[in-house]
């Protein structure tokens, strides 16, 4: 069980080993799951930020950048990287989860569909979902098994309105 550093995605990986019968088990913390980091722009609203801005920071326009954070290219290196290190200590055969955040998912999945990072921000993830990404350590061939599945658990919409 991998998880961000960031306390909701601990409390949530916690959470899911309760439900697996394996409260003992030890969650690997990744710095690279962290979500991604807004800079000047934390706390604002789109509207505050401008519509402009965060079409060009969308479509991966490092100019607008906010100060202090970071592009889509620098996460998806990030991301991917943490991703890799995770790999590295899971044993062929196994699986890991890992919980995160929505633009570590977007991230992850947009390399295993072949999306470049320009198009990432146009993937749709619920809140509190599961994506499904196999990797093959022979080939490098990544599989989707399925993206943003939310189970009938009592979530069917968030209040942030991202469902």
């Amino acid at each position: 069980m991998a998880a961000s550093p960031l306390t909701r995605a601990k409390f949530g990986a916690r959470e899911v080993l309760k439900r697996q019968e394996h409260e003992d088990a030890d969650i690997q913390v990744f710095d690279g799951f962290t979500e991604m980091d807004r800079g000047s722009w934390c706390g604002k609203t789109k509207e505050e930020i401008g519509e402009a801005n965060m079409d060009r920071f969308n479509a991966c326009d490092e100019s607008v950048t906010p100060n202090g954070g970071e592009s889509y290219y620098s996460l998806v290196d990030r991301v991917l990287a943490a991703r890799n290190d995770l790999l590295e200590i899971t044993d062929v055969g196994n699986a890991s989860a890992v919980v995160s955040h929505l633009q570590v998912t977007r991230s992850m999945l947009s390399d295993a569909l072949g999306i470049p990072a320009n198009e990432m921000s146009d993937l749709g993830i619920a809140t509190a979902s599961i994506t499904c990404v196999d990797f093959d350590s022979v080939t490098g061939t990544q599989t989707v098994h399925f993206q943003s599945f939310k189970p009938e658990a009592g979530l069917h919409k968030s209040i942030d309105g991202a469902n």
